[in-house]
Parts: C-alpha cells; sequence; structure tokens
C-alpha cells in the first residue's frame, strides 16, 4: 500500500505538490559575489531535488540589502539580476518537485560590526547574556521605514517569481523583524503597530497582503521525534490552510504519524543536509545510515551555534559535489564557520559601499505561490509561554 507520505497535495492556488516531504529553510551562508547565488546553490539545490522531497524550501532570503543575517546572506531586491537565482530555482525544480523562497528581514538581529542598518520596532537590544554582544544594538523603525520594508518584502517576492520559484515563504520566526513585532516584550512602540495584537501583526498581516496582491482569493524518540505535533494537532480543526510541521522527524514513521494527525506536508532540514536522498529512501522502506549527534556542550548559547556551523558545513561539502560528513567536530564546524563569515563580511562590505544605496523604494505588487502555513520552533515555544 501506497504511504500518504508520496501522496500528491493540491493547494489552493493550483500548485499541486508530488509528495508530503518537505526540505524546511536552512540558512546556506554561501552568497557568491555581489551577495548573489553562485554555482554552490545550484549545486545544492540539484542533488536536494534528486533526492525525492516535494517541495523544496530555500535558506532565507534578504529583501533589504543593507540589513543582513550574516555576510554570507543572499540578497533579492530591486537591483539584483535575475539570471543566478533562475538558475537556483531550475536546479531546485530539476526532478519535478517545486522550491519557494523564503524571503526575511532580520531586523534587530545584525551581527555587531555589520555595515548598514540595524531596526526594531523599539530600541530594545537582543539579550544574550554574555552573549549579548554578539548582535549590534538596534535603532526603533520610523513610519516610514515600516512602509518602505513591505514593499521591500513585495519586491523581492515579486522577483522569485518571475526568476521561476513557485511561491515564498514569508519568515515571521525565530526572532527576526516580523517576529520581534508581534511580541510584546521587544515591541514597546505606542503608534499603530504597538499594544494590541491587531497592531503588533499589522507589519506582517500588511507584507502578506502586498506579497498575494493580484492573487485571486480562495472560496473559502517519540517525546523528541515531531516535538510539535501536540500544537499542530490543536492547529489542524481550525486552519483553513494546510499545515505543514517541521522539527525533530527523522524517521518514516513519525513522519507518517504527522500525517495521520491531519497534517499535510512534513518538513525536515538537517536530516537531509546530512541524508539528501532520505525522500528516495523512505519509498523504498530504508532509513538513513548516519544522523549528526547534538551538541551538548555547557554553553547552550555556543553550542547552538556549532550546531548550526556542522549543518552548514554538510551543505558545503554536498555544494562541492561530495558526500556529507556529519562526525565533523562540532569544534571544528565552529572555527571554520567564524573564517568563512570573516571572509564573507570583507567582500560585503567592499560590496555595500558601492552604489547599492539607492533612494526609497516604491510601493508594488506581487505574487506567491500555494498557501502553506509552517509551524516551526518558536512558533510553539511562544505558545507554550502562553503569549498572545
Amino acid at each position: 500500500m501506497t504511504s500518504e507520505l508520496f501522496t500528491a497535495l493540491p493547494l489552493r492556488t493550483g500548485q499541486v505538490l508530488r509528495n508530503r516531504i518537505a526540505k524546511a529553510a536552512m540558512e546556506e551562508n554561501m552568497a557568491g559575489d555581489g551577495q548573489l547565488p553562485d554555482r554552490r546553490l545550484p549545486t545544492l539545490y540539484r542533488r536536494w531535488a534528486a533526492g525525492g522531497a516535494g517541495l523544496l524550501i530555500t535558506g532565507n532570503v534578504m529583501v533589504h540589502a543593507e540589513a543582513l543575517t550574516g555576510p554570507g546572506g543572499v540578497v533579492l531586491d530591486e537591483h539584483a539580476p535575475l539570471e543566478p537565482f533562475a538558475a537556483w530555482a531550475e536546479a531546485g525544480k530539476s526532478a519535478g518537485g517545486a522550491i519557494w523562497m523564503q524571503i526575511n528581514h532580520p531586523g534587530r538581529q545584525v551581527p555587531s560590526g555589520m555595515p548598514g542598518v540595524v531596526w526594531g520596532p523599539s530600541d530594545i537590544a537582543v539579550d544574550l547574556g554574555r552573549h549579548s554582544g554578539r548582535f549590534g544594538r538596534p535603532t526603533a523603525m520610523t513610519p516610514r521605514q515600516i512602509e518602505d520594508t513591505v514593499a521591500r518584502f513585495a519586491v523581492t517576492a515579486r522577483r522569485a517569481e518571475e526568476a521561476g520559484f513557485d511561491g515564498v515563504e514569508v519568515h515571521a520566526a525565530h526572532g527576526y523583524l516580523l517576529s520581534q513585532f508581534l511580541s510584546p516584550l521587544v515591541n514597546t512602540r505606542t503608534d499603530r503597530w504597538g499594544g494590541s495584537l491587531e497592531n503588533r501583526a499589522r507589519l506582517l498581516l500588511d507584507v502578506v497582503r502586498a506579497v498575494r496582491a493580484g492573487r485571486p482569493a480562495d472560496d473559502r524518540t517519540t517525546a523528541r521525534e515531531a516535538y510539535f505535533l501536540h500544537l499542530a494537532e490543536e492547529l489542524v480543526g481550525t486552519s483553513a490552510l494546510p499545515l505543514m510541521l517541521t522539527g525533530g522527524i527523522t524517521r518514516r514513521a513519525t513522519a507518517e504519524r504527522v500525517l495521520d494527525s491531519g497534517v499535510a506536508v512534513v518538513g525536515m532540514g538537517t536530516e537531509l543536509a546530512v541524508t539528501p536522498d532520505l525522500p528516495d529512501r523512505w519509498r523504498d522502506d530504508r532509513e538513513a545510515d548516519r544522523r549528526m549527534a547534538p551538541v551538548t556542550w555547557s554553553d547552550k548559547t555556543l553550542a547552538s551555534a556549532a550546531g548550526m556551523a556542522q549543518v552548514r558545513h554538510q551543505m558545503r561539502r554536498l555544494a562541492r559535489g561530495a558526500a556529507p560528513r556529519p562526525g565533523t567536530h562540532p569544534a571544528l564546524a565552529l572555527l571554520s564557520e567564524q573564517r568563512k563569515q570573516r571572509a564573507a563580511l570583507r567582500r560585503y562590505r567592499a560590496w555595500l559601499s558601492g552604489d547599492r544605496r539607492g533612494g526609497e523604494l516604491p510601493g508594488t505588487r506581487a505574487r506567491s505561490g500555494g498557501d502553506l502555513i509552517v509551524l516551526t520552533h518558536d512558533t510553539a515555544a511562544e505558545r507554550r509561554r502562553g503569549g498572545k
């Protein structure tokens, strides 16, 4: 009997995902010259496409050239040439699946020492205890800057579609700008973007509306694995859109249990960096041969950074056409990542000091692909804290 994992999922926009397995967004930090995709990203995504997933979601692409999550970030704005993005999209679709671009603005989560701007809903800095100096001090955004940011998201979404991407994922999690506006702990504004939930959600909803403009409306271990499944089960009955669940899905049995709950798509990140053909393995009733061990250092902030560095190390190996090597020591991966970030920062400084700082962006309209709600790590965490 065919598993539900390998049945098609029609979305209300008419797009059809060929199966229920998605490669979730993971930040690649692989921008080439001019903060553009180079040959590494198409190589990496062609490898993932060949692995059998129905949907590939890219790591976050920046909508604002002067606000990056790191110097290796890719930028798609009004000035960027589309050819490198078209090559990326073509690679992601090369085996018959779909590819969506995750689009993002970091807000206050810009590393210290980066050129450009550090913005937030308020001037409240990131608090990481003794690691708080990793990020710059934000300035509160003006109404004009907020309105321009909505336009930037729309520009990036439109240009992603022009390049051949099947849709976009608007990043409103992980403490980045849209998430910052939602949080009453970070957003202490007293104007139309602060205070009530309606006001705090205004920026996110304006971005979604701008991205959708022109798009026709619709008629209407088990404890650790799939660790947001309980939340998803609560939302399935009330959501008008199909849900995608990411986090802790490593085995086919777990993925099938997620679908049995009513979730439409299962998303994986780290597992596909280590075993890019995992969807095809599941189709053949096989599991991954190896998994990446968690980093268990006592300093949780450094452990998290090392874990992300390990994943990026695997992605870079795939992008070179090499096999993953999940046994790489986390300290070595972190040191290698820091060296690469320093080199990328030098390139980014030189690039940004050119003529990229143009005038204000005009308003625009854009379209996105199929609608899907993605439940990720801090979505559940906020729900557990009783956030509104």
